[in-house]
């Protein structure tokens, strides 16, 4: 085993580890937060944010050194290496703060620029998606495959909306509205680590979303690669490895999508 391959197989450990470990954390504050409901939902978020942030960063830092590692709460933690961390400790923060049982650890590895490694933990289901680059993707230790839905008007989609929808003219709406009117059904589940992971798993056919953060895609994106799906930016590009604009899908329907949201934001 050469080193590449040796420092991934022993990350993809520590990935699986941290993030199932960093999932207890969260349940625990989700249910000590529902028994507590007067306790301010700002300080339980944040608090449950940082604490499972906190379990992931010294996983990792324990680990590997000398890698570097971005996180959205810490920033980025700088060193000069060509492998880069890219960690959510809770996607779906919305969802976590309403008490609604949705929400995810998310965490991705890059290498010289190239998602190698892609962890989604579905905390309250349990449920551990992982993929490597090149080896597929896995459902709790079993191959998972994108769906073979072919026609858009069949598919089942899910999207997300910025969090300043109510200021920025580019809030999704005029794109969900025309899709919802193009295919079977459009969801908004509030996770999208978690949309990815259902796109890779064949739940659903088709993700689009505007304006994420680096860390809310790279796991869930690499998921959907080797599940056999498709991933782009919304003009069909191939993903930057820190893109923020993303449309993923099991392949058969991805041009249809593509021009489906071109039309709609260009008002057609």
């Amino acid at each position: 085993m050469d080193a590449f391959a040796a420092t991934l197989h022993h990350a993809y450990r520590v990935a699986v580890e941290a993030a199932v470990e960093a999932g207890r954390v969260l349940r625990w504050h989700f249910r000590r937060g529902l028994e507590i409901h007067y306790k301010g939902e700002i300080d339980l978020v944040t608090e449950a944010d940082l604490a499972a942030e906190q379990v992931l960063i010294s996983r990792i830092r324990e680990a590997f050194p000398d890698h570097q590692l971005l996180s959205e709460e810490s920033g980025e933690i700088l060193q000069r290496s060509p492998w880069l961390w890219v960690v959510d400790p809770l996607d779906g923060t919305t969802n976590f703060a309403h008490g609604f049982p949705v929400f995810s650890v998310s965490i991705a590895l890059l290498h010289e620029g190239q998602r190698v490694l892609g962890v989604v933990y579905d905390v309250m289901r349990d449920e551990l998606f992982a993929a490597r680059r090149g080896e597929g993707a896995f459902l709790n230790g079993r191959p998972i495959r994108v769906s073979r839905t072919s026609r858009l008007e069949a598919a089942l989609l899910v999207t997300g909306f910025p969090y300043d929808r109510q200021e920025s003219p580019f809030d999704n709406t005029r794109e969900f509205v025309a899709l919802l009117k193009r295919c079977h059904g459009v969801l908004r589940v509030g996770s999208a680590a978690l949309d990815l992971a259902a796109v890779a798993a064949g739940r659903l056919d088709g993700y689009w979303e505007f304006r994420l953060s680096p860390w809310d895609l790279a796991a869930g994106a690499l998921l959907v690669e080797e599940a056999g799906g498709r991933v782009t930016t919304p003009a069909g590009d191939p993903l930057p490895p820190l893109g923020t604009d993303i449309v993923a899908t099991n392949g058969c329907i991805h041009e249809e999508l593509l021009e489906a949201l071109a039309a709609a934001r260009a008002g057609a």
